[in-house]
């Protein structure tokens, strides 16, 4: 997996949560140092896709340690299922991604960006196509943003049980799409969506 020059401030961008039924888009974005680089790599830090659950959340607790004995930069935003359902899915990711960025404590001096499109930055960025797979950063900042999101899935669904969101973090498991059968749409459902635009046409009540 490749490293930024070390004299430059470098943040790696991903998101996560583009394909859920269900819960905000989430964004991450992380600025390694060398120290911070060699550590994370040790650590078995990759693309958060390529990692089960269990290496995911033991990945983020060393990312998160880095980041507090300041040898590692993270930031974390989201886009909330309202401006899904306004703008569309990709500008609300590109948005989060931008957030990402820009709530960074230091400025990067250029940003990667995982995928082929690139959000608004405060900075010069370059989109990398499969990069959380091959730029360090870009792999820690897909784990921060999956960890985050599971998380916040997990939380959602102790308010509203049944939709499996703890297993399935709102994508669209049979067990996701009984429990809209039988429990109906909550606020937490991306609308826009055409799963749910077709529960919520079929239906006119929903909670």
């Amino acid at each position: 997996m490749e490293e930024t020059n070390k004299h430059e401030l470098v943040a790696g961008v991903d998101e996560a949560g583009r394909g859920p039924w269900a819960g905000p888009v989430v964004a991450a974005a992380a600025i390694l140092t060398p120290d911070s680089a060699a550590c994370l790599r040790d650590a078995g830090v990759n693309d958060s896709k390529a990692l089960s659950r269990a290496a995911r959340e033991r990945c983020f607790e060393v990312i998160c340690a880095e980041r507090d004995r300041g040898s590692l930069w993270l930031s974390i935003a989201r886009a909330e299922v309202a401006e899904i359902d306004e703008h569309n899915i990709l500008a609300a990711t590109l948005r989060a991604m931008g957030r990402a960025v820009r709530a960074l404590p230091v400025a990067p001096d250029r940003a990667l960006i995982d995928g082929n499109r690139m959000p608004d930055l405060p900075c010069p960025g370059e989109t990398v196509v499969g990069g959380d797979a091959k730029i360090l950063s870009i792999a820690a900042a897909s784990i921060a943003a999956k960890v985050t999101r599971d998380r916040l899935m997990a939380e959602l669904a102790e308010a509203h049980p049944g939709y499996g969101w703890e297993r399935n973090a709102g994508y669209g498991t049979a067990e996701h799409r009984r429990a809209l059968e039988s429990r109906g749409v909550t606020p937490h459902h991306r609308r826009s969506f055409a799963p749910i635009r077709a529960i919520l046409e079929d239906t006119p009540t929903s909670r």
